[in-house]
Order: C-alpha cells, then structure tokens, then sequence
C-alpha cells in the first residue's frame, strides 16, 4: 500500500466529457486520440470542459554520470554544466520550444560535476552530490541520497504547483544519462542489457558496444537490488534520477498532470510507479524517443505517446512539443458545437 495520498481521476467527469465527444458536430469518434486526451483532461480537472492549460512548468533536473568514464557518449562531460549556463542564458532547445508555447523553464542542479559557483544559489539549493558513480563498478549514490534527492524532487515539484503550475514537464541534462536510464529500465523490468540500450547521443556501433557492456556489469554487481526502488536507484540510478522520479509521485499527489519527457523521464516513472502505484494515473507520455529503453517503459506504465518525431534530444524538448496537442484536445470539447443544436426535428 502507498504511503502517498494521491487522489484519483475523476470518473463521472471522464463519463461526461465522453457523453459530450460524442455529441459534437462529427462523426462518432473521429477525432480519435484528441477524443482521448480531453476525457482525460477532464477527468484529471473533475470539469467538463477541462480549464485551459496555461501555466506549463518544465524542470531540467541536471548531474553527471560516473559512467562517462567509459566512453559510453559522443560527448565529454564538461558539457553537462555548460548546459546548465546555456539553459539559464535561454538558448538551449528547450528554451527555445517552450517559448513557442508559453513555458517556463528552471534548470536545477541535483549532481552536476561541477560548483557551479557562478549561478544562482537558486539553481543549487537541492545539490545532493557532484557526479555520481560508475555504476559498472561501483553504487551510483550513497547510502540515504537517493532518498534524499527523491524528496529534492518533491518539494521542487511543490514549489512549481505552489506558484500555480497546470501542467509539469519533466526534464534532464546529464551527459551518460541514456546509459543509465537502460541500466535503470533493465533493472527495474529484469530486461537484458542488448535490448535496452541504445545509441544516446549518436555513439557509433563500438560505443554502443561499450554502453551494452557497462550496463551488463552494471547489472550483474546490483544483483537482487534491482527489486526494491531505493536500492536500484542507489545502485544504477543516479541523484537526478531519483529526484526526477520524486517530481513525478509529488505531481500526482498534487493532483497536476505531468507530461513525461523521453527515455530519463520514463525510466525514473518506471522506479516512481514501483514507489507509488497510483502515481501514474496522473501521467501522460510527451513523445517517442528513439531509445529502445523507452518503449520499454512505456509498455511497463501502460502509456502511448502523443507524438513520433524521432526526437532525442531530452531537455524536456519532446514534450513540450506535445502541449499544444493538449490544448488542441481541450479546445474540441470546449468550443466545438453539437450535433443535436443542428439536428433538424
């Protein structure tokens, strides 16, 4: 039983915005997963129609990967707090296509390798660490971080429902995440590493070699800690992992849909629905990653992706490209008319 009090979706509105779906001026059903998103929406609000979604949230949660060390990525990681300036200058990806849609973007230092003594002290208020281990080798976090960056990821997501957020957006930068999302998602689903990992950044057949291996190893030293959350995030994980899947349990428990990002966001929902079952009820998938790992995770949460741009660029990019998909599901059952006001008698 979860120790998290997480309200459920309001059945009667979901019953209602259907009853209204199929009353508007089309065909039964033809508007087909836009259909599906606003009996959601509604059922996530408790209205019908669903109130405009307008105060969009993306939180970048951003640390280094000790597995970098094994050349698992086509990009050094220095390149990790780089990013984390370029987010706070407005240039990244994400902050380029979240202004396309009127979001807001905070970045926020959980592990980077790095002091990073020249940003705002707001950025690294919820620091757990710098960098964490090479999980082929050794335990990614230390006794108590994970849990400690997990309840970092609830008050971060406090704080954005707090100032009136609609919809959180999970992000994540962090050179060598996707090799440890794979790890996580092996670990999680008893999954062999060759079918979860993928080419990450664009690491050519001899990278991904390398990721292949480092997973396995990794696998093979958490053994039967795989099976119990805290400990496969301690073991594979990583503190913006754990944070990233506390962000995800506290949006539910604030009864705030929460727009997954790619293969970091899933695989840390994956851990976050082991913490807290009904969590994911409040979750939706932004998009396809090209990530093997991902649609495993998918498949685990019983979730389909709103978009396939074949986008892998993480940051939150891919499903802030989803919220105007959303509001688009709103916008039918909210303004279309019906068919019985134009119904002849």
């Amino acid at each position: 039983m979860s120790e998290f009090a997480i309200p459920a979706p309001d059945a009667a509105a979901r019953e209602a915005a259907q009853e209204r779906l199929d009353g508007l001026v089309k065909p039964l059903g033809s508007l087909g997963r836009l259909e599906e998103l606003a009996a959601w929406l509604s059922a996530a609000h408790g209205e019908v129609p669903p109130r405009p979604i307008e105060n969009v949230r993306v939180v970048v949660f951003a640390g280094d990967h000790g597995v970098t060390t094994s050349r698992v990525s086509a990009y050094p990681s220095e390149i990790t707090a780089a990013m984390v300036r370029v987010f706070l200058s407005g240039v990244s990806g994400v902050n380029v296509l979240a202004r396309q849609v009127g979001a807001d973007v905070r970045v926020v230092d959980i592990g980077v390798d790095a002091d990073l003594d020249d940003v705002p002290e707001s950025v690294r208020a919820h620091k757990i660490r710098r960098g964490s281990g090479s999980i082929d080798t050794t335990d990614a976090l230390g006794s108590g971080e994970a849990t400690r960056a997990f309840d970092a990821g609830r008050a971060i997501a406090d704080a954005e429902c707090d100032s009136g957020a609609d919809l959180l957006i999970p992000g994540d930068m962090g050179i060598g995440n996707t090799t440890v999302a794979a790890a996580v998602v092996a670990g999680a689903l008893g999954l062999p590493a060759e079918d979860v990992v993928g080419t990450g950044t664009g690491v050519d057949d001899e990278g991904r070699a390398r990721k292949v291996a480092v997973v396995e190893a990794a696998l093979a030293r958490a053994g039967a800690r795989t099976t119990q959350p805290f400990e496969l995030l301690t073991a594979l994980g990583s503190a913006c992992a754990a944070a990233t899947a506390g962000f995800l349990v506290q949006g539910a428990v604030r009864g705030v849909p929460v727009l997954l990002d790619g293969v970091f966001s899933c695989a840390a929902a994956v851990v976050a629905a082991d913490i807290a079952p009904d969590a994911a009820r409040w979750w939706l998938a932004g998009h396809r990653s090209t990530e093997p790992s991902q649609a495993y995770a998918l498949k685990s949460l019983g979730l389909e992706p709103i978009l396939d741009f074949g986008l892998r660029l993480g940051e939150g990019s891919g499903a802030v490209q989803a919220v105007p998909t959303l509001r688009a599901a709103r916008a039918i059952i909210a303004e279309m008319g019906l068919l019985a006001d134009i119904a002849p008698d």
